[in-house]
Parts: structure tokens; sequence; C-alpha cells
């Protein structure tokens, strides 16, 4: 088919593959250098047939994004539908030079339902489709060792979508057997997801589920060395498997490695999420993991240093920063963000206060180590009826708030000094403004309590977050909304209204006025207090976003989902910057080391992963817990890790030893994989028991106090 050959040809040339063009001229016996003056593209509509649809010069055609449409995957429909079959050699070279060159040429868009499940017209005879899954797993399991785990990916994304396919054509009952005889095989870790997919069993009930649109709208993604992938391909090719090969093409992303196969245990680690691993592609952009320079003020020093300079009368003496005790060294990281990346608000006095405060508590903070870890006081919530559903804790450790599902925040005071509020306008213009002492009696000392509850939302509130200045709050509820409250007056100031379905999780910037909420929507907004629209939207998730969490830098978001992914977004632009798979279950809990170049994650698998930002690499897994990990904290200089978990426990973890000695050399960052160690025990430094207390959160004091706390649960 002439016409055919002419597309191909053309394409080619256009993606200057010129090597393949030369080589399909010649089995074409196709000399001529003329191709005619108009590109055909190649519209997939079923398999044996090729529409060919004439399109002006340099429109670029075979790039058009239709849904789940390929620069590898046109090719190679055309080859099979214009039924010439050259040679082997010809197929691999167009195949791989097109496949692996253009892998990251894919136009991804969102495509509508229709246009997603009509990719499913495309049916073979529903009677072997069992005969071609068995075929091939015959085929995978007598495979060598080496590419058996890696061909064995290939079983979950085939089998959901060999079920699909049967269910939307109305083959109900060759459906049912399929997924009756096959779903046993699949990995433990997609049980959850085969739960959800034997309830799809007629072709209405796919219009307007989520789960089987999201395995429609991401094409899944197996990472697999060429070896595999060619023994894979020559296979079907014998066989003339058009159908598995079909699904292959549509649904998959396959991200070619060169080099040795992974181990079982490799792809065991990284594997697991909704949409299979992460494209390498995915974590490539630069991270600028540093933190920024601490702005310099100068700081009044102690009575004890000033040695008798002053006289008596003399106003004290101020000494640059540097000379005071705890201060960081004035070098920026080559590894930060410019300091002016993103606006960031101005230092209040009250600000550099804190900041001199916070110096001098560094300066009386014990070394934590495996010879020497912290000690953990535990608040307990007794008798929390109204069931406890978020905790925080303010960075001077001087509050902690509770969110719960009466849809209550109450705050308590953790030192004797009480809460108190503003005293009423009738009573502050009693008051003389130019007294020194102004800012005490403006206070209220007759409603002081211990505990305050802020009443506001109508749904259970999931998160929590004291601004780092401790003036505001924040809370975000079932009810949709975020609610900021003073923590002055105690009353709320703000209702942010942007997500219309449950908001799990809310957090300040460390900088305080952004801050980020992730809900039910699959989305992250970013915010500003002083604006009631949000500053940046978050979409990529394809579940639930679950909890959230800011990089020390402020420049970047981190984002746990019930996708089973993280994510990592760039404040600047709303590009996500990173995607790390390997979680099982969904995440819950997130923590950036105080240098900012790695992230603990913690979710329902019991895990902790940790991860090297700038690499975008797992480097390490640590195992122990038995049940979900909602809480997770680095120690104030980063020595250490504690997890809190369901299962009533704090465990403490040598973070310094598992980040050292990172093969983090140019082959595992190609490859995208790391030698995990076998055992995670040799970095557990301890375990603590609760009598029956869920530990929810955790948080380490300016003097590297643990604190810990969860709500007492009889059962």
């Amino acid at each position: 088919d002439r016409q055919t050959l002419v597309a191909v040809l053309q394409f080619l040339r256009r993606s200057n593959l010129r090597e393949s063009e030369e080589i399909l001229r010649r089995e074409a016996r196709l000399l001529g250098d003329d191709l005619g003056g108009s590109v055909a593209t190649v519209a997939t509509s079923s398999p044996g047939v090729a529409a060919v649809a004439a399109v002006p010069p340099g429109k670029g055609g075979a790039r058009s994004g239709t849904a789940g449409s390929l620069p590898g995957a046109v090719v190679s429909r055309c080859i099979f539908a214009s039924s010439f079959r050259q040679s082997y050699k010809l197929f691999s070279l167009l195949y791989a030079n097109i496949f692996a060159v253009g892998g990251g040429v894919v136009v991804e868009d969102q495509p509508d339902v229709s246009a997603v499940l009509s990719a499913y017209n495309q049916q073979g005879d529903p009677t072997l489709y069992e005969e071609y899954y068995s075929g091939l797993k015959h085929f995978i399991e007598c495979s060598l060792d080496c590419h058996r785990a890696e061909l064995s990916q290939l079983f979950y994304p085939l089998f959901v979508h060999m079920y699909l396919e049967l269910v939307y054509n109305q083959h109900e009952s060759e459906a049912k057997s399929f997924f009756e005889r096959f779903h046993g095989d699949q990995e433990c870790y997609y049980q959850d997801d085969l739960r959800v997919l034997s309830s799809l069993t007629k072709k209405e009930h796919m219009k307007g589920n989520e789960t089987m649109l999201d395995f429609r709208t991401s094409k899944f993604v197996l990472r697999i060395s060429r070896d595999s992938y060619q023994l894979l391909k020559r296979h079907l090719q014998e066989k003339q498997n058009n159908q598995i090969w079909n699904i292959v093409q549509e649904h998959l992303y396959i991200d070619i490695f060169d080099g040795m196969p992974r181990s079982k245990q490799q792809i065991d680690a990284m594997v697991g999420s909704l949409a299979g691993e992460a494209k390498r592609e995915a974590n490539k952009a630069k991270v600028f993991f540093g933190l920024l320079k601490e702005p310099e003020f100068d700081v009044p020093l102690d009575d004890e240093d000033e040695e008798g300079e002053n006289e008596e009368g003399k106003p004290k003496k101020k000494k640059p920063k540097k000379d005071s005790v705890g201060s960081k060294s004035k070098k920026q990281d080559p590894n930060a963000p410019p300091q002016n990346r993103i606006p960031l608000p101005e230092l209040k006095d009250s600000d550099k206060l804190d900041k001199v405060m916070n110096m001098k508590e560094a300066a009386r903070r014990v070394r934590l180590g495996p010879e020497c870890l912290p000690s953990i006081c535990f608040y307990t919530f007794l008798n929390a009826y109204q069931g406890l559903t978020a905790v925080d804790i303010t960075d001077d450790s001087s509050m902690i708030v509770g969110g719960f599902a009466d849809s209550t925040v109450r705050v308590w005071s953790v030192t004797p000094k009480k809460l108190r509020s503003v005293k009423t306008a009738a009573d502050l213009s009693l008051i003389d403004k130019e007294s020194d002492d102004v800012l005490e009696r403006i206070m209220d000392e007759k409603t002081a309590s211990e505990l305050k509850i802020l009443y506001g939302h109508s749904g259970p509130v999931y998160g929590t977050s004291f601004s780092p200045d401790r003036n505001y709050l924040l809370s975000c509820s079932e009810d949709g909304t975020v609610r900021l409250w003073s923590l002055q007056t105690f009353t709320c100031l703000v209702g942010y209204k942007g997500h219309n379905y449950p908001v799990w999780d809310t957090q300040f910037s460390p900088y305080g006025y952004y801050f980020v909420s992730g809900g039910h929507d699959r989305v992250a907004r970013l915010w500003a207090t002083d604006h009631y629209q949000p500053l940046r939207i978050f979409a990529g998730h394809l579940a639930d976003v679950t909890c959230t969490r800011f990089h020390p830098n402020s420049n970047y978001i981190a984002t746990g989902s019930a996708d089973r992914t993280i994510r990592l977004w760039d404040v600047l632009n709303g590009n996500c910057v990173r995607i790390f798979t390997g979680h099982k279950g969904p995440i819950h809990s997130l923590a950036f080391s105080p240098n900012g170049r790695f992230l603990a994650t913690g979710a329902t698998d019991g895990r902790v992963l940790l991860w090297d930002i700038g690499h975008g690499l797992m480097v390490g897994e640590l195992k122990g817990h038995t049940d979900t990990i909602y809480a997770l904290r680095f120690s104030r200089d980063g020595e250490i890790l504690a997890s809190g978990s369901m299962d009533n426990t704090v465990r403490l973890w040598d973070a310094v030893k598992a980040f050292e000695d990172l093969e983090t050399d140019d082959f595992t960052t190609a490859t995208g994989h790391i030698n995990l160690p076998e055992n995670s025990q040799d970095l557990l430094l301890g375990t603590y028991m609760t009598k029956s207390t869920p530990v929810v959160h955790l948080h380490f004091t300016r003097r590297n106090l643990l604190l810990a706390a969860g709500a007492y649960s009889s059962q």
C-alpha cells in the first residue's frame, strides 16, 4: 500500500531517523526521493484496517495527540495494517528507534470518557482472550530468570485491559470467566484495585467509574531492559498475538533502559502504584533542594556575653549574628534556589526576636545519635469521644491543637502560660496607648484559660497547622473549606473555598504567608493568607491527595496520594518535578530532612521509604511497623528519623547511617534503580510502645526532645 508507505517514510524523515528511512526504502524498492506533496496520518480504527487522512506538508500529522497515540504505535500499526511484512531486522530497527528516541514525544492530553472508552472497540475473538493471556503467561514463566521478573510486570495491566475490553464489548460471561481464572495470579498489592474491578461487570458500569478512567487516561508505565523487551516483542510477533500487542501499544508506556535486567527485589521495591512506575524522564528536572540563606540581622548579646564592656546606663552593644552562638555559616548553599525565586514575606521584629530565641535554644540542643537517643514525651488525649483526627504542635512547643470529628478545633497551652485573647473593643478604648506595656494590657486576663474551642466547620476536621509566628492556625475539613483562625482573638478570620470535596490536609509554609491544601478532588492547592483564591493548582494525582508538606526552602511542595505515589511540585510554575513510586498503599505521612536533600514517606503498607530528591531515587526502605504510618519527623539536626504508627509504636531510625555511602553514581541515576540493603533492622535504634494509643503526630522541640501525640483507644 504505497500511501501508507509514504506516510511512514514522511514520519521517519520528520523524526530525523534517516537510517531507518533508507532501510525501509531499500526493502520496499522505493528509490525515488519524491514522496508526494502530502503527509499521511494513520488513525488506528480497527485491526487490519488503516484509515489514512491527508494533511498538508509540515502540519505534523503523525504527532497529533489522539487518545493513546504514540509515534511508535502509529508506525507499527501502519506496518501491521498494510500487511507488507518487511524483515524482522527492519521492524526492530524501526520500532526500537522510534520507541526509544521518540519515547518522550507523547502528547498527553486528558481525553473525555467516550474517547477513552472507544479505544476498547478494537476487539478480537472474545473466546480466545483466555488463550492469549495464558499463552503469554506460559511464555513468561518459561523464560530465563533474569527476564521473568521484568516481564511479569505485564500481567497486571494486560489482565485489567483485557477484562475491561471484554466488558466494554458486552461479552459478560467471557469477562467473568477470564477474571475468575486469572485474578489470583496478580500481585497481592493490587488486591484493592481488583476488588473495584470485579464490580465492573457491565458496559454501563464503566461510564462513571473513576478507577476505570484513571487506568485509561494514564498509560501504565513499565520499566523494562532492552533485552527483555526484544524477547517479548519477538514472541508476540511469532505468535501473531495482535490482541496483546495492540494493548501494549495502546495502553502501556514501556520505559526501555540499556543494561542488566532488574532483579525481582529491585522491581518489587519500585512498583505498586495505580499507574505503574514513574517514567525516568519525570525525575530528570533540576530541583533546588538547598536551604535559603538566613537573613542577616544583629543579635543583642546575653548579659553573660558582655564581659563588663558596658558601663552603667549605656545602651547594650549589638553584635552581628555571626558572632552569636549556633549561627549558620554565611556561605550560600550551591543547591539552593535564588533568594528571590519566589516572593517571601519580610521578617517582622517579632520574627527576629523569635529567631534569636531559637538560636539560644539551639545552643543548648542535645546532639542525638545511636548512643544518645531522645527522651519522648507523649501527649495522650483521654476521653476523646469527639474523635481525634488531626494534631499539630507549634515550633516553640508552647501550644498543641487537635482537630476532631465533631467539627471542633481545640487549642491547648502546654506551658504554665494560659491562652489569652485580646479584650473587647469597648475595653480597648480605655487603654493608654502610649504606655510601654501596651501589648500586655490589651490581653484579657479574665478569659484566660488552658483550652480554647474554635467552632466553625460543619464536618470532621482532618488537618491543622500553626503559622511559624504562632499568630494564626489553619484547619481543613470534610466540609470542603480551609479556615484561618486568629490566635489573638480565637476567632475565624477567613474561610477559603476552592475544594469541592473533603480537604484531607493543610500546612503552612516554613516562612508563613503561603499554605497548601490537598483533598478528595485529587488536586493540591497553594494559597496565600491574603488571597481568597488559590495561587496554584497542582493537578496530576489519580486519587485523593492525602497529605501535603512544604520543602524547608518553601520553593517546593510534596504531596502524597491514595494513588500510591508521591509528587514534588515547583511552587514557582506549578510543574511536577518528581514522581516517586514504591509504596503499596495510600501515603499518609511526609517529612523533609532539615538539610532539604531527602524525603521520608509513610503509608498504609507500614513501610517508611527514603528518597534522594536531587537524583530522584529511592535510597532506603525501613520495615518494622505493622500498620499505617501517620507521623514522620526528623530531629532538628537530621540525625534521627522518628516514625509513629497506628500499631501504637514510635520507632527511631538512624538517619545518618541510612543516607551515608549512597551509590548515586551515573549508572544508578541513568537506570533509575538502586540496590537497597536487605535488612533495615540495623538502622532501627528503638521501638517504644504505648498502652493503646495510635500515634498521629510527632514533633522535635528546639532542644531535640521528642513530643508524640495520639488519642487513647479502648479497643
